[in-house]
């Protein structure tokens, strides 16, 4: 796939902004770039609007949305972003297919929402969740250190009469759980590398709470719960100025009929609702929801799961407070997580997410002891064997183990390209899916002397209808089609004629019925709108649609 700039590694933040403001310098007719917040750390969340102006601003077309980096060390997102916004750009004038597409819909991108978060998860061994400002407070524990100033925090066996880990004699780079029968031989307990903090009233090791465990995806008004339940929701809804900007963002852009939320990993595409079964939403939306993500599943191989269906662990404390529910259930813009590359199925130890929770711990170990040798094959340089370390604390451990942030949580610098050419042909294929206003068969009957009849339908003929969602509709902040005729003096009609929502073919019922094909009942996307005029012959009459999430449409016809 064409594109300008190279996707064989991740970018910092300088990287990122240099490549923005290349778009917008060389593209000025089709990319416009601003900042929607500045951090903390005084780094810009950029907001880019992608769409060729010469053919109607860019709030006058169906638009699709796709942001990254709700979570700091999850930068393939950002780089779907990137990639996507790239052969856009690139391929605009060459390619009709894209050129077409930036004529008439927008494309917003938010690509890195925690660029303070994201820096320090590249320039420092830690991992952050979002954001690199303290969140949490707990003492007492081993704290994340990168001891041997190799710049990764790896695993640390510590010798112990109490661990329930032993050497594995087959796989020296890996571990055994200890069996139940065990008494003698040598033991273990593995932590992350890093030092002790003393802790009191406990003589067990535990693993120390991370300070930056703040979850912008868990800060979203939409169910959202105090930290109690829900740790690292922040102090209230919205509480931080990277998750109110992207509020504002979706708010203030009401053309958006899509929204692509990118994260890692896994290997799946999640749509909602999150906060309830997907047999209690709307059977119509859910429909919708699989289908488009079944395109998904083609172009990447990813599963759709319903994220409370499949995707979370435990329903009766199901997470609460994440983007893709606030878009849907509060918004009605349909929504969904793509949680990219996955490493178990790389290897050949894919997830069941149907069945994670009942996994067993012999098939956890195989399937850590398969991306352990798939790392070691394919990306040595992230995984060195256990070496002794003399600790502070404990003396004698080892470190050993992969660097979790380029093999697991992302993908291997070199697969990088791949993934994002799998995931453009997706999302510029989801996009398409958006509504989109037509006008056809308009006409004009003479029946008197300088009176006309005047005859219109508008119609959707994209998948998705122009309310995008039954939820929608039921939140009710669904906006009506306006046509609107001019050019003659009206004797019957109003100028602007509301006509209320206009579905599209993903509310068609059609399939296989009695033996053969069947289209059973078109959706309601279609509807005529008749006046009555007054006009001289020769007089040129013109029908304008419009819609915020559908866009505009415009016919004309000479009165003979």
């Amino acid at each position: 796939m064409k594109t300008t700039f190279q996707y064989d590694h991740y970018y910092q933040y300088e990287e990122l902004k240099k490549n923005l403001e290349f778009f917008a310098g060389k593209y000025p007719d089709l990319c416009q770039l601003e900042v929607i917040c500045v951090t903390p750390k005084k780094r810009n969340v950029y907001g880019v609007t992608v769409t060729n102006t010469k053919t109607g601003d860019a709030l006058s077309k169906p638009a699709f949305h796709c942001d990254g980096n709700h979570h700091a060390g999850e930068v393939t997102g950002s780089m779907a972003c990137m990639h996507l916004m790239d052969y856009l750009l690139s391929n605009y004038g060459s390619d009709p297919e894209i050129t077409h597409l930036l004529d008439t819909m927008t494309f917003y991108f938010v690509p890195r929402l925690s660029p303070d978060g994201t820096e320090a998860w590249f320039t420092t061994p830690y991992t952050i969740r979002s954001s690199d400002r303290k969140h949490s407070d707990v003492k007492g524990g081993i704290r994340e250190e990168d001891l041997d100033g190799d710049g990764v925090i790896r695993m640390m066996r510590i010798p112990t009469p109490y661990g329930a880990w032993k050497k594995d004699t087959e796989n020296p780079a890996s571990m055994k759980p200890r069996d139940p029968g065990d008494r003698e031989g040598e033991f273990y307990d593995i932590y992350p590398e890093g030092y002790l903090e003393p802790f009191d009233g406990d003589e067990n090791l535990k693993t120390r709470q991370t300070d930056l465990s703040l979850n912008f995806n868990r800060n979203y008004p939409f169910g959202w719960q105090p930290e109690e339940r829900q740790p690292g929701a922040g102090k209230y809804p919205l509480s931080e100025p990277e998750t109110h900007a992207l509020a504002d963002w979706i708010i203030n852009h009401p053309n958006i009929c899509c929204v692509a939320t990118n994260h890692t990993s896994g290997g799946v595409i999640l749509y909602p609702p999150g906060t309830k079964p997907s047999a209690q939403g709307n059977p119509d939306d859910i429909k919708a929801f699989i289908a488009i993500a079944n395109m998904c599943k083609e172009e990447m191989g990813y599963e759709p799961l319903n994220i409370f269906d499949s995707f979370i662990a435990d329903q009766a404390n199901y997470d609460s407070g994440a983007f893709d529910d606030w878009c849907y259930q509060s918004q009605g813009i349909p929504a969904y997580t793509i949680e990219y590359w996955d490493l178990p199925k790389r290897c050949g130890a894919p997830y069941d997410y149907h069945k994670r929770a009942k996994e067993t711990r012999e098939e956890q170990m195989t399937r850590f002891n398969a991306m352990l040798k798939w790392i070691q094959e394919n990306a040595p340089e992230d995984v060195i064997p256990w070496k002794a370390f003399d600790h502070p604390t404990f003396g004698k451990v080892e470190i050993g183990g992969f660097n979790y942030k380029f093999t697991v949580q992302n993908a291997p610098k070199h697969l990088l390209k791949e993934i994002m050419e799998q995931s453009t042909k997706f999302l510029i294929r989801y996009a398409k899916a958006a509504p989109q206003l037509v006008l056809e068969d308009l006409k004009a009957e003479k029946i008197g002397d300088q009176v006309y009849k005047v005859s219109v339908i508008a119609g959707n003929t994209g998948y998705l209808p122009t309310n995008l969602t039954d939820v929608t509709l039921n939140l009710k902040k669904d906006k009506p089609v306006t046509v609107t005729i001019s050019g003659g003096e009206l004797k019957l009609g109003k100028e602007t004629e509301e006509i209320g929502s206009l579905s599209g073919y993903s509310r068609t019922a059609s399939g296989p019925m009695y033996g053969n094909l069947s289209t059973r009942y078109n959706a309601p996307a279609r509807k005529k709108i008749t006046w009555v005029i007054n006009a001289k012959p020769g007089t040129k009459i013109t029908v304008k649609a419009s819609h915020c999430k559908a866009g505009q449409a415009e016919a004309s016809v000479t009165l003979a």
